[in-house]
Protein backbone atom coordinates (compact mmCIF):
# COMPACT_ATOMS: atom_id res chain seq x y z
CA UNK A 1 0.00 0.00 0.00
CA UNK A 2 1.50 3.46 -0.41
CA UNK A 3 2.17 5.53 2.42
CA UNK A 4 3.32 8.88 3.86
CA UNK A 5 6.90 7.76 3.30
CA UNK A 6 6.03 6.80 -1.02
CA UNK A 7 4.91 10.41 -1.38
CA UNK A 8 7.78 11.56 0.54
CA UNK A 9 10.61 9.66 -1.54
CA UNK A 10 8.26 10.00 -5.11
CA UNK A 11 8.16 13.85 -4.63
CA UNK A 12 11.86 14.50 -3.32
CA UNK A 13 14.28 15.85 -5.44
CA UNK A 14 11.65 16.38 -8.49
CA UNK A 15 10.62 19.82 -8.36
CA UNK A 16 8.38 19.29 -11.32
CA UNK A 17 5.83 17.40 -9.21
CA UNK A 18 3.90 18.68 -6.23
CA UNK A 19 1.00 16.43 -4.25
CA UNK A 20 -2.37 17.10 -5.09
CA UNK A 21 -4.71 15.30 -2.96
CA UNK A 22 -5.17 11.60 -0.99
CA UNK A 23 -8.54 11.30 -1.15
CA UNK A 24 -9.75 8.01 -3.42
CA UNK A 25 -5.89 7.65 -4.30
CA UNK A 26 -2.81 9.34 -4.43
CA UNK A 27 -2.81 12.32 -6.82
CA UNK A 28 -0.02 13.95 -8.04
CA UNK A 29 0.83 17.06 -9.91
CA UNK A 30 2.93 16.83 -13.13
CA UNK A 31 4.65 19.40 -15.47
CA UNK A 32 3.82 18.52 -18.84
CA UNK A 33 7.01 19.01 -19.90
CA UNK A 34 8.42 16.09 -17.35
CA UNK A 35 5.38 13.59 -18.32
CA UNK A 36 7.54 11.15 -20.56
CA UNK A 37 10.19 11.26 -18.02
CA UNK A 38 8.17 10.69 -14.86
CA UNK A 39 5.87 7.63 -16.53
CA UNK A 40 9.34 6.04 -17.38
CA UNK A 41 9.85 6.26 -13.39
CA UNK A 42 6.76 5.07 -12.31
CA UNK A 43 7.44 2.11 -15.36
CA UNK A 44 10.66 0.82 -14.13
CA UNK A 45 11.52 1.46 -10.75
CA UNK A 46 8.43 2.38 -9.04
CA UNK A 47 6.21 -0.88 -10.32
CA UNK A 48 3.70 1.44 -11.67
CA UNK A 49 3.73 -0.79 -14.97
CA UNK A 50 -0.54 -0.45 -16.25
CA UNK A 51 -1.56 2.55 -17.49
CA UNK A 52 -4.78 1.63 -16.64
CA UNK A 53 -6.96 5.27 -18.33
CA UNK A 54 -6.13 8.05 -19.55
CA UNK A 55 -8.86 11.06 -19.99
CA UNK A 56 -9.25 14.73 -19.70
CA UNK A 57 -11.09 17.13 -17.74
CA UNK A 58 -12.49 20.66 -19.05
CA UNK A 59 -12.13 22.71 -16.13
CA UNK A 60 -14.13 25.86 -17.77
CA UNK A 61 -13.99 29.34 -19.25
CA UNK A 62 -13.01 30.83 -16.00
CA UNK A 63 -10.31 28.56 -15.11
CA UNK A 64 -6.67 30.49 -15.17
CA UNK A 65 -6.23 26.82 -17.05
CA UNK A 66 -9.04 24.84 -18.57
CA UNK A 67 -8.20 22.02 -19.83
CA UNK A 68 -6.03 18.95 -18.21
CA UNK A 69 -5.12 15.54 -18.50
CA UNK A 70 -4.88 12.84 -16.05
CA UNK A 71 -3.45 9.48 -15.84
CA UNK A 72 -4.55 6.31 -13.70
CA UNK A 73 -1.99 4.12 -13.13
CA UNK A 74 -2.08 0.36 -11.08
CA UNK A 75 0.87 -1.35 -9.31
CA UNK A 76 0.62 -5.11 -8.71
CA UNK A 77 3.13 -4.95 -6.40
CA UNK A 78 1.85 -1.90 -4.13
CA UNK A 79 -1.75 -3.11 -5.15
CA UNK A 80 -2.98 0.62 -5.33
CA UNK A 81 -3.75 3.35 -7.82
CA UNK A 82 -1.67 6.49 -8.51
CA UNK A 83 -3.31 9.51 -10.07
CA UNK A 84 -1.20 12.13 -12.52
CA UNK A 85 -2.68 15.20 -13.21
CA UNK A 86 -1.11 17.50 -16.03
CA UNK A 87 -2.92 20.63 -16.70
CA UNK A 88 -2.26 21.99 -20.49
CA UNK A 89 -0.46 25.37 -20.49
CA UNK A 90 -2.44 26.84 -23.56
CA UNK A 91 -6.10 27.23 -23.01
CA UNK A 92 -6.63 27.97 -26.80
CA UNK A 93 -4.34 24.95 -28.15
CA UNK A 94 -4.32 22.62 -25.38
CA UNK A 95 -1.56 20.23 -25.73
CA UNK A 96 0.71 17.69 -23.40
CA UNK A 97 3.27 15.41 -25.08
CA UNK A 98 2.40 11.63 -25.78
CA UNK A 99 3.13 9.06 -23.14
CA UNK A 100 2.13 6.17 -26.34
CA UNK A 101 5.78 5.46 -26.25
CA UNK A 102 5.77 4.38 -22.87
CA UNK A 103 2.63 3.15 -22.25
CA UNK A 104 1.35 1.62 -25.62
CA UNK A 105 -1.93 1.30 -24.62
CA UNK A 106 -2.04 5.52 -24.52
CA UNK A 107 -2.56 5.08 -28.08
CA UNK A 108 -6.23 5.33 -28.50
CA UNK A 109 -6.66 6.67 -25.13
CA UNK A 110 -5.05 9.89 -25.91
CA UNK A 111 -6.99 9.64 -29.82
CA UNK A 112 -10.52 9.40 -27.60
CA UNK A 113 -9.27 12.16 -25.60
CA UNK A 114 -8.17 14.52 -28.49
CA UNK A 115 -11.62 13.38 -30.52
CA UNK A 116 -13.80 14.91 -27.77
CA UNK A 117 -11.77 17.52 -25.93
CA UNK A 118 -9.63 18.60 -28.66
CA UNK A 119 -6.03 18.15 -26.82
CA UNK A 120 -2.99 17.52 -28.91
CA UNK A 121 -0.35 14.70 -27.79
CA UNK A 122 3.05 15.95 -29.09
CA UNK A 123 5.09 12.90 -30.91
CA UNK A 124 1.80 10.71 -31.19
CA UNK A 125 2.64 8.02 -34.04
CA UNK A 126 -1.01 8.77 -35.47
CA UNK A 127 -2.88 11.51 -33.87
CA UNK A 128 -6.44 11.49 -35.55
CA UNK A 129 -10.24 10.97 -34.40
CA UNK A 130 -11.80 7.40 -33.55
CA UNK A 131 -15.11 8.19 -32.84
CA UNK A 132 -16.05 11.09 -34.84
CA UNK A 133 -15.31 11.97 -38.39
CA UNK A 134 -12.18 13.59 -39.68
CA UNK A 135 -13.95 16.40 -40.29
CA UNK A 136 -16.17 16.99 -37.59
CA UNK A 137 -15.83 20.39 -35.96
CA UNK A 138 -16.84 20.36 -32.46
CA UNK A 139 -15.44 18.45 -29.34
CA UNK A 140 -18.33 16.62 -27.66
CA UNK A 141 -17.24 16.64 -23.94
CA UNK A 142 -15.79 20.17 -23.52
CA UNK A 143 -18.39 22.23 -21.44
CA UNK A 144 -20.08 24.53 -24.12
CA UNK A 145 -20.90 21.59 -25.91
CA UNK A 146 -24.72 21.04 -25.46
CA UNK A 147 -25.59 17.75 -23.47
CA UNK A 148 -28.36 17.27 -26.28
CA UNK A 149 -26.15 17.46 -29.27
CA UNK A 150 -25.60 19.70 -32.17
CA UNK A 151 -27.18 18.57 -35.54
CA UNK A 152 -25.01 18.07 -38.08
CA UNK A 153 -24.97 16.43 -41.51
CA UNK A 154 -23.87 12.96 -42.11
CA UNK A 155 -20.84 13.27 -43.53
CA UNK A 156 -21.88 10.70 -46.37
CA UNK A 157 -25.30 11.14 -48.23
CA UNK A 158 -25.45 7.83 -49.75
CA UNK A 159 -25.12 6.29 -45.74
CA UNK A 160 -27.77 8.66 -44.99
CA UNK A 161 -30.42 7.87 -47.78
CA UNK A 162 -29.87 3.80 -47.07
CA UNK A 163 -30.04 4.08 -43.82
CA UNK A 164 -32.62 6.60 -43.57
CA UNK A 165 -31.34 7.86 -40.77
CA UNK A 166 -31.60 11.19 -39.16
CA UNK A 167 -29.22 13.55 -37.32
CA UNK A 168 -31.67 14.00 -34.26
CA UNK A 169 -29.70 15.68 -31.39
CA UNK A 170 -29.98 12.66 -28.64
CA UNK A 171 -32.01 13.30 -25.17
CA UNK A 172 -30.82 14.17 -22.18
CA UNK A 173 -32.22 11.11 -20.51
CA UNK A 174 -31.94 12.37 -16.89
CA UNK A 175 -28.92 14.56 -17.14
CA UNK A 176 -26.54 15.70 -15.94
CA UNK A 177 -24.73 13.00 -14.61
CA UNK A 178 -22.33 13.77 -11.65
CA UNK A 179 -20.43 11.42 -9.32
CA UNK A 180 -19.52 12.02 -5.59
CA UNK A 181 -15.62 12.44 -5.19
CA UNK A 182 -16.02 11.19 -1.55
CA UNK A 183 -15.87 7.65 -2.34
CA UNK A 184 -13.71 4.95 -3.69
CA UNK A 185 -13.26 4.62 -7.40
CA UNK A 186 -15.16 1.28 -7.91
CA UNK A 187 -18.30 3.45 -6.03
CA UNK A 188 -17.94 6.54 -8.34
CA UNK A 189 -19.60 6.15 -11.31
CA UNK A 190 -21.56 8.73 -12.52
CA UNK A 191 -25.21 8.74 -11.52
CA UNK A 192 -28.50 10.96 -13.07
CA UNK A 193 -29.43 13.67 -11.08
CA UNK A 194 -33.11 13.21 -12.00
CA UNK A 195 -34.11 9.28 -11.98
CA UNK A 196 -37.75 10.21 -12.22
CA UNK A 197 -37.83 9.62 -15.31
CA UNK A 198 -36.62 6.92 -18.65
CA UNK A 199 -37.24 6.82 -22.14
CA UNK A 200 -40.51 4.94 -21.67
CA UNK A 201 -41.91 7.75 -19.11
CA UNK A 202 -41.43 10.99 -20.08
CA UNK A 203 -40.24 13.76 -17.29
CA UNK A 204 -42.78 15.35 -15.39
CA UNK A 205 -43.45 18.52 -15.68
Amino acid sequence: MIDDDFVKSLLNGRDYLSFKHHEDCLTINCLPESLVDFTKHLRDEETFDLLVDLTAVDHGDGAEKRFSVVLHFYSLVHKSYLRIHVLCPDNEAPCIPSVSSVFPAANWHERETFDMFGINFLDHPNLKRILMWDDYPYFPLRKEFPLAGIEVPLPAADVAEVTGADVDPAPMMGGPFVASGNSRMSEAEPRAKDESWTEKSEKPL
